[in-house]
């Protein structure tokens, strides 16, 4: 439901009252005198359009709720062994038994493995050994598993390393739940060269406009901040999550639970450092933002000073952790479902079968029954069928 002007001011009170905030204390933090808030409050004067979406957005850097939180969002590693059934079983702690395996692969692997979007590559070269990757989806599905297994990420990454996993590629993401981050403000800043980092080179999308670099969800993506060359082991992402959810699922922006997603994507020797920073301090927090505050950071240009003596960007500043509650690793465990191909199915398929149903009703005739009886499971179905049918716990070791 989208709120008109009325309603946002009144949600606005709600939630300032809520979070124990003063009016003198948000309005300063939007740059406007108590005053004039009070009168904005009461309804004794429109705000503009702009104004409002300021008070709203100073708003949420004040809620006592955790207003960031960070996941896994990718992770490759490459195994040196070609037993990919002491990968599964004794890695991951999965039942192979329960995986589909198909005679195709990619990154010129010849075979592979999944459960979901957990998929495990190998091919007959010693050289490439197994390849393990897990996608957003396959993260998130992997963590249902490490719940039933009682481990947890690092215990996973703890395992990986011992046995020799040399990381490809790992990506943390900073999910931005109060809009902390504006993402053509951090554009401008950009453009205006008020961005300090060691790469000057940054890429910025506006929604719908087309992403060249390789994304599985480019279609979904809003308005998209590159930094740093993609080319490079170290390059962020920062995108409008809420425009994802809103384009593939409907979801309403005002009710999206995650407006931004900040993301770290590392690869190869760098994502080997953040795993072992991961494995020395547990302290996801500091892992994250070492390599952010290495890497870039915003300011306000100062005329009078040097460039590397320019204030932080306040909201930046709140970003990287001044005056904020401290963040950890959180995980959001997500069985593997059939979601994608029941939206195909509904989509493409749907219709069509509701035709014919209703032409079975009308003529007396039995197509749908006739499809049905002559229909085939192929072993995939059947594999798919069984996993889907299968309690966690019994498809982990």
């Amino acid at each position: 439901m989208v709120l008109n002007e009325e309603q946002r001011i009144k949600e606005l009170r709600e939630k300032r009252i809520a979070y124990g905030i003063s009016q003198g204390r948000l309005a300063v933090a939007s740059g406007i005198t108590r005053e004039y808030f009070n009168k904005i409050e009461s309804g004794k004067m429109k705000p503009s359009k702009e104004l409002l979406e300021t008070l709203h957005k100073e708003l949420a850097r004040f809620n006592p709720e955790v207003p960031l939180t960070m996941l896994f969002d990718y992770v490759k590693i490459r195994f040196p062994t070609l037993d990919i059934q002491h990968i599964i079983k004794d890695i991951l702690k999965l039942n192979i038994n329960y995986m589909l395996h198909e005679d195709y692969g990619h990154y010129s692997y010849t075979e592979h493995y999944s459960l979901g979007d957990i998929f495990i590559y190998t091919s007959a070269d010693e050289e490439k050994g197994v390849l393990l990757e897990l996608k957003g989806r396959g993260c998130r599905q992997f963590e249902s598993y490490l719940l039933a297994q009682q481990r947890s990420w690092y215990d996973f990454l703890m395992d990986a390393l011992i046995d020799g996993g040399v990381m490809k590629r790992i990506d943390l993401a900073i999910n931005d739940h109060t809009g902390i981050l504006d993402i053509p403000e951090l554009a401008e800043k950009c453009r205006k060269r008020e961005y300090i980092g060691k790469s000057r080179s940054y890429k910025f999308y506006q929604s719908g406009e087309l992403i060249k670099h390789r994304e599985d969800d480019r279609e979904y993506m809003g308005r998209t901040l590159y930094l740093g060359s993609l080319k490079s082991d170290v390059y962020f992402c920062i995108y409008e999550k809420d425009y994802e959810q809103y384009v593939k699922l409907g979801t309403p922006l005002e009710e999206a639970d995650i407006i931004n997603r900040f993301e770290i994507r590392l690869r190869n020797e760098r994502a080997y450092y953040a795993v072992r920073d991961l494995l020395t301090y547990y302290d996801a927090e500091q892992t994250a933002f070492s390599i952010i505050n290495q890497y870039v950071r915003f300011v306000d240009e100062e005329p009078d000073k040097r460039k590397n003596d320019w204030k932080l960007n306040d909201r930046w500043a709140w970003f990287i952790g001044d005056n904020r509650q401290s963040l950890k690793l959180t995980t959001k465990p997500e069985p593997y479902t059939l979601d994608r191909t029941l939206r195909w199915v509904q989509r493409q398929v749907a219709p069509t079968l509701k035709m014919l149903k209703k032409i079975d009703k009308g003529n007396g005739t039995d197509y749908m029954e006739t499809i049905e009886q002559q229909a085939k499971l192929t072993e995939k179905h059947e594999m798919i069928i069984k996993q889907q049918t299968t309690p966690a716990k019994d498809l982990v070791e």
